[in-house]
Parts: C-alpha cells; structure tokens; sequence
C-alpha cells in the first residue's frame, strides 16, 4: 500500500469507531444507567466489562454516552471556531490595512493567554454549561486558523483572475465569496479536525474542575471527577476505562485531521 492507500485507510478506520461510539451512545437505553444498589461497587465483569459504580450504574453506558455528549459539544464549539477563523482570516485580508491591523491585535491578544485560563473566566462569567464551553471554546480556539487562513487569501488574492475581477468593478465582498472562499473550503475541513480534540479535551477539563457541563449528564469530566473520591478504595475501573476512551477518541479524531491534511496538500497527497 502506498502512502495515499495508507492514509484512506486511516481515515476510514478512524471514522469508522467514532460513528460506532457515537451510535452506540445514542441507541444505549437509560435502564444501565439507572441506580441498582444491589450492583454497586462490581468489579469489571462479562456482564459489565467497565464494571459498575457507587451507585450500580454500569459504566460502559455511562462512558459511551458521556462520550457521544463530549462529541456533540465538540463539535458544536469548533465548527463555531472555524466559522470565526474563517470570517476573520478573510476580513483581514480583504478588506484592507485597518481590518487587518485589528484581527492582528485580537489574534496577538487572544495567543497571550493561554487557552484554558481564558477558558475557565469565559465559561465562568457565562455561568457554565454547555453554552458557557461552547463560547468559550469558539472565542479561545480561532487565532491560529485564522493566521493560517490570512496567509493563504494574501497569495491568492494576487492571482490573475482576482485583478481581473477587481478591475472590473466586482466588490471585496463578491470576491472574497466567490472566488477566495472556495479555495479555503478544505481548511475549514482539516480545521475543525484539528480543533475538535482540544475542544474535547478542554470541555472534559473545565467540566473536571466542575465549571462546565451539570454534575447530572453522564459527561466524561463529571466522571472522572467523581472517581477521584473513589480511587482510594480500589475502584480503579472507574477512572481508568472513562480516561482511555476519551484518549483513544482524542487520537482517533487527531488521527483523522492530519490524514485529511495530507490528501488536501499537494506535496504529499500524491505519494
């Protein structure tokens, strides 16, 4: 198999166990994770391969659906962060030296902090939940894309049939979407791959701290953060099963971005 070969099969293989974790959340019943004290405490078993908790709520429901959760919120926050690195990217360099001068400020101010900390207060003045992760993630994520992205515009702009147009009277706002947008299109994709596992990462984070998504939904952080008091005792099962399938789902979707950069660059998609 060449390189090409290899990287589709990758690509399908990845998406492949995150569409199986995901459909495996949603058609898993909600009896497994209701409360069967008679069960509490069980060790991995056939019957509950990720065990049971304090309460007797099997596990393995509750990390597949603390993962589909971790997904639809994922999702939700890098697509609202690319629409921003795109929106910006091309504003800043299409609609002259005053916009790009102040995408350029916000860029360098947003770089200066890190992610997690202006996470934390953004999600903190919103009051939590998943809206509070959703923004926070959007409006702390876009600046490198949108670097990415102004520097892509800057060289296509000055391609011939982009004068031809702006000779011809066609506004900023023509070309950017008809002809600048396009090309930019196969970065929106590979950004909202390469974004979507620090989302995933960042929601479990600020949920772990308990400033994120309600102590009520089967969310990987809340799990986790409920199994420290317990780690003590022996319940190793509860942490450790939770934490490697969000690892694995983490990888798979970093997988699946840079296999999808390397198809969209032309250096190395032919190999």
């Amino acid at each position: 198999m060449n390189r090409r070969q290899r990287t589709l099969l990758f690509i399908f293989l990845a998406a492949a166990g995150l569409l199986a974790v995901a459909v495996g959340g949603i058609l898993l019943g909600s009896d497994k994770i209701a409360t069967h004290l008679e069960l509490r405490n069980s060790a991995p078993s056939w019957e509950h391969p990720f065990g049971t908790d304090w309460l007797g709520r099997d596990m393995l429901t509750r990390t597949l659906k603390g993962l589909t959760l971790s997904i639809v919120v994922g999702i939700a926050a890098s697509v609202s962060s690319v629409v921003i690195a795109m929106t910006l990217g091309l504003a800043a360099a299409t609609m002259g030296k005053a916009v790009d001068r102040i995408v350029g400020w916000l860029t360098d101010l947003f770089l200066s902090v890190p992610h997690l900390v202006t996470l934390i207060l953004i999600s903190f003045v919103l009051g939590g939940g998943a809206k509070g992760i959703i923004i926070g993630i959007a409006l702390t994520h876009w600046p490198s894309l949108s670097r990415i992205i102004r520097a892509e515009v800057m060289q296509l702009r000055n391609a011939e049939y982009v004068q031809i147009s702006r000779h011809m009277g066609r506004s900023r706002w023509w070309i950017a979407t008809r002809h600048l947008l396009p090309h930019v299109l196969p970065q929106f994709a590979v950004g909202l791959l390469l974004i979507f596992p620090h989302a995933i990462l960042h929601e479990a984070a600020i949920t772990f701290v308990g400033m994120g998504l309600s102590p009520h939904q089967p969310a990987i952080g809340v799990i986790l953060s409920e199994s420290m008091r317990y780690l003590s005792t022996g319940m190793w099962w509860l942490a450790f099963f939770p934490g490697l399938c969000l690892l694995l789902m983490v990888r798979a979707f970093d997988t699946l971005g840079e296999n999808l950069r390397r198809l969209a660059d032309p250096h190395s998609s032919h190999e």
